[in-house]
C-alpha cells in the first residue's frame, strides 16, 4: 500500500498550479473572445452557440488539467471527466449571461 501511495504521488504531475494556469489561459481567450463578439454585434443565440466551440486549446488543455488533478486525488476516471466538463459548462453559462448583460446593456467588459 505504501509503494501505491508513493508511485501515485509521483506520478501526480497536475497540480493546482497547472489547474490554476490553464484555468487562466481559458477564462482570458473566453474573455478576448466575448469582447470580439460584442464588438461584431453578435446575437445572444449565435453566441450561446458559439461560446461552446471557442478557445478548444485551452479549453482542452483545461479539462486534462481538471481531469488528471482529479484522478490524483483519487477520482475515477468517469468523475473527473464528469467534474471538468461541468466545469466547463459553468463558465460555458457564465460568459453566455455575461454577453447578454453587456449586450443589452450596450457596454464592453472592462480591459484586463
Amino acid at each position: 500500500m505504501l509503494i501505491t501511495t508513493i508511485l501515485l504521488a509521483a506520478m501526480a504531475p497536475a497540480s493546482t498550479a497547472q489547474v490554476d494556469n490553464t484555468r487562466a489561459a481559458f477564462t482570458k481567450c473566453m474573455r478576448d473572445d466575448m469582447r470580439k463578439s460584442l464588438e461584431a454585434k453578435m446575437g445572444d443565440a449565435e453566441y450561446e452557440m458559439a461560446v461552446k466551440s471557442t478557445c478548444s486549446e485551452q479549453r482542452d488543455a483545461f479539462r486534462a488539467a481538471v481531469v488528471a488533478f482529479g484522478r490524483a486525488a483519487g477520482d475515477s476516471q468517469k468523475n473527473a471527466e464528469e467534474d471538468a466538463d461541468m466545469q466547463i459548462e459553468d463558465y460555458n453559462a457564465n460568459f453566455t449571461d455575461k454577453f447578454k448583460d453587456y449586450s443589452s446593456s450596450n457596454t464592453m467588459p472592462g480591459s484586463d
